[in-house]
């Protein structure tokens, strides 16, 4: 990818996440149709994006105290200090707003602003119930991408044919297994098998077999 491809691609997730702001005070999801079910994943990680957001204040107040002698200094790192906290606030609003969705025919799952997943429930094959502290993301080529969030993935989907993901660069993946993190995983599981188990939803799930063995 070229570098100006890079840079236009950078500038859309700062916007993503800028409006996503807007959207977290008024308290409203982007890309929830209404019948769809939303499924939030931003819990996991709130205590320690907030946690961040306070020691960004604590540190803007401290350096500005200290350079108050240094108009030029102190401007420029208060911008610096307050766009920081800015953008960890956008980075949890991102995904807030923006929940995996289940629709009718797809599920979608997002990574806050960063990127987005599209996979059709006819090609779903299997999913379950998989908590799993994720230390090492799964290396390039092993055609699994993980969504984590707080460090930890709790679904598990795994395809019957293998769908297209991109980075937040550009970077194209074509991936068998997703794993992601849901706030309340077995309602998300559950949810997801009877919508592939409903007339026109995908494969249904084998009753005893992987695809519904909880956890």
């Amino acid at each position: 990818m070229s570098r100006g491809a890079a840079l236009g691609r950078l500038a859309a997730y700062e916007t993503r996440w800028l409006i996503s702001l807007g959207w977290w005070v008024a308290r409203r999801r982007i890309g929830v149709a209404p019948g769809e079910r939303a499924l939030g994943y931003a819990g996991a990680q709130a205590a320690f994006v907030y946690g961040l957001t306070f020691v960004g204040v604590v540190e803007t107040v401290v350096v500005g105290v200290l350079l108050t002698d240094r108009p030029t200094a102190h401007a420029v790192m208060l911008v610096l200090d307050l766009y920081t906290v800015l953008m960890m606030l956008g980075f949890q609003a991102a995904a807030v707003t923006r929940p995996h969705v289940l629709g009718a025919d797809t599920l979608w799952l997002r990574d806050g602003a960063r990127r987005d997943i599209r996979i059709p429930l006819e090609r779903i094959a299997a999913v379950r119930h998989d908590l799993r502290f994720v230390r090492e993301p799964e290396r390039d080529g092993s055609k699994v991408v993980e969504l984590m969030v707080g460090g930890q993935t709790s679904v598990t989907v795994e395809l019957s044919e293998p769908v297209v993901a991109v980075r937040l660069l550009g970077r194209r993946e074509t991936v068998r297994t997703v794993r992601f993190h849901a706030d309340d995983a077995r309602a998300a599981v559950a949810a997801l098998r009877a919508r592939l188990a409903a007339p026109g939803g995908g494969t249904a799930p084998e009753t005893g077999g992987a695809a519904v063995r909880q956890g």
